[in-house]
């Protein structure tokens, strides 16, 4: 059984390389949905900006992390601008990380 939890395991693993944090703590990851018959997970995913240069490589990337977990055959990124990423969407340890609160 593929689990919420597994997935933002593994895409804890994948690093944002400009800012040096996990794309789960910035807050990037809004939804997961698993389809357990198939295999197949949907990520609903933003980026900091929309003009992002990294795009192409969290699209490689996030699959190959989540790819990582038993059971899972594919995996859908679903890249939205809405609601707009803000710095509020990360967490505590995220901040504290980059200096945003001590």
């Amino acid at each position: 059984m593929i689990t919420k939890e597994q997935v933002l395991e593994e895409l804890k693993k994948v690093i944002d390389p400009e800012l040096n944090v996990n794309i789960v703590d910035l807050g990037l990851i809004y939804d997961v949905d698993i389809s357990e018959k198939s295999g197949r997970v949907d990520i609903t995913m933003t980026l900091t900006t929309p003009g992002c240069p990294l795009s192409m490589v969290f699209e490689e990337w996030v699959p190959a992390a989540v790819k990582n977990i038993e059971g899972v055959k594919d995996v859908k990124i679903n890249l939205v601008w809405e609601p707009a990423w803000e710095p509020d969407k990360m967490s505590d340890e995220a901040k504290e990380n980059l200096g945003i609160i001590e």
